[in-house]
């Protein structure tokens, strides 16, 4: 029988459930390499001793590691804007996380027919490629789109101040560099002194007061990840 080796930054329940979808569609023997508990081991090391047939990231940190080794196959999932991580890498593939700018925007505006001028901000290395597949989506839909790019996380309070008055709604990118727990606190604050909703990725931000979100199903994910396993294997 075939060995998969889960590699996962951390235990946590949407990497849990990720993996219960790809055991859904692979019955094969799986091990577990957790990076956060590693204690100081070489986890490429620890990786080749355990000597998978394929290798399954899940997690950035966890793609960030196993993209050095060449002679195995690997599938990431969990891993927001992997471009980077894997560019010239032949043995990798995966799910990606970012639904369609084109769809979130859709379903936006079916929510928010009024909506005419959207704000967001972004790292153009982080997630350049997303905001420009936003601003084409933005042309074909007719709305405005006033956009700010960010280089340091200190720079996101003055340039959302700056964004008063002029935009109907806050689109939320999943941007490490713009989202941080001080800067969620803050463009909630923003968003309801100004009256500006916030439109986001995660449901975990609309508890939070966002407006809403259009995210993943974690465990059809995982199911994903289990298909393209099973025909890399076969």
């Amino acid at each position: 029988m075939e060995k998969i080796l889960a590699v996962q930054s951390l235990r946590v329940a949407p990497y849990e459930k990720a993996i219960d979808g790809f055991l859904t569609i692979l019955n094969v023997h799986m091990e577990r390499l957790i990076i956060s508990e590693l204690e100081g081991r070489d986890a490429v090391k620890t990786i080749y001793e355990t000597r998978p047939d394929l290798i399954l990231a899940i997690g950035m940190d966890a793609l960030k590691i196993v993209k050095t080794i060449k002679n195995i196959p690997i599938i990431f999932i969990m891993a927001p804007n992997p471009h980077s991580a894997i560019a010239g890498k032949k043995n990798i593939t995966g799910i990606s996380m970012n639904i369609p700018q084109e769809k979130q925007l859709s379903a936006f505006l079916a929510v928010m027919p009024h909506m005419k001028t959207i704000g967001f901000l972004y790292d153009p290395v982080r997630t350049g490629h997303l905001a420009r597949k936003a601003q084409l989506a933005a042309e074909k839909s007719g709305s405005n789109l006033i956009a700010k790019e960010v280089h340091n996380t200190k720079d996101v309070p003055p340039l959302i101040r700056e964004m008063d008055n002029k935009i109907d709604v806050f689109w939320m990118f999943p941007d490490i560099t713009v989202i941080t727990p001080e800067i969620v606190n803050f463009l909630i604050l923003f968003s309801l002194e100004n009256n500006v909703p916030i439109v986001t990725f995660s449901e975990k931000y609309v508890e939070l007061g966002a407006l809403m979100s259009i995210g993943i199903d974690v465990v059809d994910i995982g199911r994903q990840a289990g298909e393209m396993a099973k025909k890399i294997l076969s």
